[in-house]
């Protein structure tokens, strides 16, 4: 009789996940296809602003919406680049796109009441800043999981990192960390 309920229960799961694995496989082929081109990624030419700058090279002034310095990863010291993978995605080398303990603890952390908690990997942030909204909705948060797969498998982990240095928003109209240092410590 035990062995027929685990027969039984066994079959439920096993068309469960079934059920499950076509019904994933339905909504990336739906999305897919509506995915934007990282050609935007790969030829990455943000908004640098206008500066007048004097006969001796000093900047008099800066006219732009948004403040920016571009850095290559090579120019990023490594405690910068460690910083930055401590605070935002510790797991950044071992994953492909999304971090799946992440989601998890985060799950957890939000279920049990806990303070809220996102598990936004760099490479869905650099997905979600390129080309997505912030609104929060099913259909944004997997398309941004399947962008970051794509991402993932079209640029190394320095490019995407580079990208998130230098887009990222981090107030006083500063984009990219080393506008924000300029900003914020001269």
């Amino acid at each position: 009789m035990l062995k027929r309920w685990l027969v039984y229960l066994a079959a439920v799961v096993a068309g469960l996940g079934l059920v499950g694995a076509l019904l994933a496989a339905f909504v990336f082929a739906l999305l897919y296809p509506t995915l934007p081109s990282l050609e935007t990624l790969a030829d990455y030419q943000p908004k640098i602003p206008r500066k007048i700058v004097s006969t001796e090279g000093a900047i008099l002034g800066e006219f732009g919406e948004e403040r920016r310095a571009i850095v290559k990863i090579k120019e990023v010291p490594d405690v910068m680049r460690h910083a930055i993978l401590a605070a935002e995605d510790e797991r950044f080398y071992q994953h492909g796109g999304v971090d799946y303990l992440s989601v998890l603890r985060a799950a957890l952390a939000n279920v049990s009441g806990g303070a809220p908690q996102g598990a936004g990997t760099i490479t869905m942030q650099v997905a979600r800043n390129f080309f997505l909204t912030r609104e929060r909705t099913l259909t944004r948060k997997l398309r941004e999981v399947m962008l970051a797969y794509k991402i993932e498998a079209n640029l190394s982990k320095d490019e995407i990192l580079e990208l998130y240095i230098n887009q990222i928003f981090l107030g006083q109209r500063a984009y990219g960390f080393a506008a924000a240092a300029q900003i914020y410590f001269g």
